[in-house]
């Protein structure tokens, strides 16, 4: 009998995909399904896009191997992107690494810098490939709560001193999923000043730093003085310009950290096809008007959600960034009881938060990539279980 390794073994089930066989089972039942589970936007990505891919498609240079560190037009547009968007100044030959999606690079870094008995400061409850990527690489993880009384930032201060000398690495979040908690221009100068002291990586995941409401503005941790000697940033392009199919994100900051992830994935994959890295340029190049037209649909379903759930004696406040509502579960059930029933009686799929870690327990995320009419369709299908 063959037997998985122990690496696998110990890997949680990955919570997504538990969620789409549930609601392929109950779509095939044929039930009117909303889905406000998975992240993923409803909305097509930009035509100049899809038209920049199908223009270097048709170019045969375009069907070989790519280059491992990505197009140098590609890495110049995220320089340039940067500049624009953080005044962050990037090396693009040295700093910029793209990537098949920023979640297979967040999976991969561990790899490079994790030995058994090395340790990963981890938020919980967080994006489940912090936890995979740790275990995969053999190390262990440390949690650090994200409690609703510390607006759901880790307390850097009550980890204990044999975790932080054996810690390679934390990973960070922010705007958060799944809480959507901002951090502050505090915590970041704090979480730089505690990576010097302990010499420990700062894994910074930034992927909804767009998707922002009532005049807030998302921050770079690569802003901050002294960031580049200790952080390496992720980023995407899957939920700024809708696409989450297309896998294309990249890392960006330290040099010797980008070095090292790119020395893992030479090892892995060949590149990302370069028909796909010429549309990330396309992508890169939009104004920022498909931005804050995506902001005010995300912030219009927000309102709608917020409102009506509030109506109902939820407790749940309006994020300013992201796109998931943050939900304490109306009475005592645990979070995954609430969400199964709400697919079994109302049809409805949110995410229970214990699917995020242990801390995520008593909450739900409910996503935001539903048109309004949807939206309130759930709000009358709650009412009627409430």
């Amino acid at each position: 009998m063959l037997r998985l390794s122990k690496k696998v073994q110990s890997l949680p089930p990955y919570l997504f995909l538990e969620i789409d066989k549930a609601k392929r089972k109950a779509r095939q039942e044929g039930r009117d399904i909303i889905d406000l589970g998975i992240g993923d936007p409803d909305q097509p990505t930009p035509m100049h896009i899809i038209d920049a891919l199908n223009q270097a498609a048709r170019d045969p240079a375009n069907h070989r191997y790519a280059l491992d560190q990505g197009m140098p037009a590609l890495r110049q547009a995220i320089a340039s992107w940067y500049k624009a968007r953080f005044n962050v100044n990037l090396a693009p030959d040295t700093q910029i690494l793209p990537l098949i999606g920023s979640k297979e690079g967040i999976a991969h870094f561990p790899l490079a810098f994790l030995n058994a008995g090395d340790i990963s400061l981890i938020p919980d409850p967080c994006y489940p490939p912090y936890k995979g990527g740790t275990i995969l690489a053999g190390g262990s993880a440390h949690l650090m709560p994200l409690l609703e009384e510390n607006n759901f930032l880790p307390d850097l201060k009550r980890i204990p001193f044999l975790a932080r000398k054996k810690a390679k690495m934390i990973f960070v979040n922010y705007p958060n999923n799944p809480t959507n908690a901002c951090a502050s221009d505090g915590f970041y100068r704090e979480l730089i000043d505690f990576a010097k002291r302990n010499k420990i990586i700062v894994i910074s995941d930034l992927a909804y730093s767009e998707m922002v409401y009532d005049g807030y503005k998302a921050r770079s941790l690569l802003e901050f003085p002294g960031a580049q000697d200790v952080v390496i940033e992720f980023h995407s392009l899957s939920k700024t310009y809708n696409m989450t199919g297309w896998r294309l994100g990249w890392a960006s900051g330290n040099p010797r950290l980008i070095a090292a992830l790119a020395k893992v994935k030479s090892n892995i994959d060949s590149g990302i096809f370069s028909a796909i890295q010429l549309a990330g340029v396309a992508a890169l190049s939009t104004g920022q008007d498909f931005t804050a037209k995506m902001c005010q649909l995300y912030q219009e379903r927000r309102d709608i959600l917020v409102s009506g759930l509030q109506s109902l004696g939820w407790q749940v406040t309006k994020p300013k960034a992201t796109f998931y509502l943050w939900i304490k579960i109306p009475g005592s059930s645990d979070s995954m009881s609430f969400a199964s029933r709400l697919l079994k009686e109302a049809d409805i799929v949110a995410t229970p938060g214990v699917g995020f870690g242990r801390y995520g327990e008593g909450y739900i995320r409910m996503a935001l990539t539903v048109p309004k009419e949807r939206i309130r369709e759930a709000l009358e299908r709650l009412k009627k279980i409430s």
